[in-house]
């Protein structure tokens, strides 16, 4: 594999199970190239045990790209730890905010944080097995451990084992009586609680997550944290990455691609993808949002919706689909007055 990228986590895409695969990554780089991608999280048992070449291959392309893991065991968070390196990585992270009940039930995610001595043995032991950063994602509090106080203590006890790296969502996770969708949303956000926390530890880095929608919302976290992670918002409206590279990264030269460009680029990643056995709508199902809030955006949704998971989809779909959002933005173009 390809070395690794060094990373900046001023502006990432938070990992997002079925949803940051290989082909989503492929396209969202199309639109940033600074912005730092994740994988979805891997519980450690698929790569230990399982297809390892399905869950961790990458397209070099896709760098700066970090690799998110799911799991309790220090050992065996410490050999995936070493594969993350060997495989080509920037980054491993720890998912330690994910509720649903199956993680629970796996004795992972959220549920560590009423653990911080465990995490803090996988922490050590991962960095034992590897030079890459070892970075910790984590909610606020979970159930009725939510006091600033929670937070602060998990925090100090993961960052006296080494690792110097928060990413923390600002809502709290409900273990019981919740689905991880509601846990995305009913749970206030309490940014107040990140903005201490890095004024409290200042030598961490403190990447802030949850409700973030656009780039204005960024900049106002960057005052006061290290980096932020939209998550969903960059999902639906993927667009909202083209101006991070310029905006965030502070590289006034970076290109602002136009949609169509990045559909015609997408294009010649289907096509080689095609040729590899891979069917359209694997591609197409996270490419829905392109057009998203602009003339065009539901005629582009609508054809590949209908068109791209039938028997021998091509790439003349997302052609077709380009051409009929981009006619259609031309035809409510404003127009300009005769001489």
């Amino acid at each position: 594999m390809t070395a690794s990228v060094p990373l900046d986590r001023r502006f990432s895409v938070a990992p997002m199970m079925d949803r940051t695969d290989r082909h989503c990554r492929s396209f969202l780089r199309l639109i940033s190239a600074r912005a730092l991608l994740y994988t979805e999280m891997i519980p450690t048992g698929a790569i230990l045990r399982g297809d390892r070449a399905r869950f961790l291959d990458f397209d070099a392309a896709e760098h700066p790209l970090a690799l998110q893991l799911g799991g309790v065991d220090p050992g065996g968070l410490a050999e995936c730890a070493a594969i993350a390196g060997d495989w080509g990585y920037g980054e491993v992270n720890l998912n330690v905010g994910c509720p649903s009940d199956r993680v629970q039930n796996a004795r992972f995610g959220a549920c560590l944080m009423a653990e911080p001595e465990t995490v803090a043995a996988a922490v050590r032991a991962m960095q034992a097995a590897t030079r890459l950063p070892v970075t910790v994602k984590c909610r606020i509090g979970i159930d009725d451990r939510d006091a600033y106080e929670d937070l602060a203590a998990f925090v100090r006890s993961v960052a006296d084992a080494g690792c110097e790296s928060f990413a923390v969502h600002a809502r709290k996770a409900w273990l019981k009586g919740l689905s991880p969708k509601a846990n995305r949303e009913v749970p206030p956000l309490r940014y107040a609680d990140v903005y201490r926390l890095k004024a409290e530890f200042p030598a961490l880095q403190i990447v802030i997550n949850g409700g973030i929608t656009d780039l204005d919302e960024a900049d106002a976290h960057l005052a006061k944290v290290d980096g932020v992670m939209v998550g969903r918002a960059a999902y639906q409206n993927p667009y909202l990455l083209a101006q991070a590279d310029a905006r965030i990264f502070g590289d006034p030269g970076a290109p602002v691609p136009e949609r169509r460009e990045i559909a015609r680029a997408l294009i010649d990643y289907a096509a080689a993808q095609l040729e590899a056995g891979v069917y359209l709508s694997r591609i197409t199902r996270h490419i829905l949002g392109l057009y998203a809030g602009v003339p065009g955006a539901r005629a582009w949704r609508r054809h590949l919706s209908m068109h791209a998971h039938r028997p021998g989809a091509g790439v003349e779909v997302i052609e077709d689909a380009m051409a009929l959002a981009e006619g259609e933005r031309a035809a409510r173009a404003p127009r300009t007055e005769a001489a």
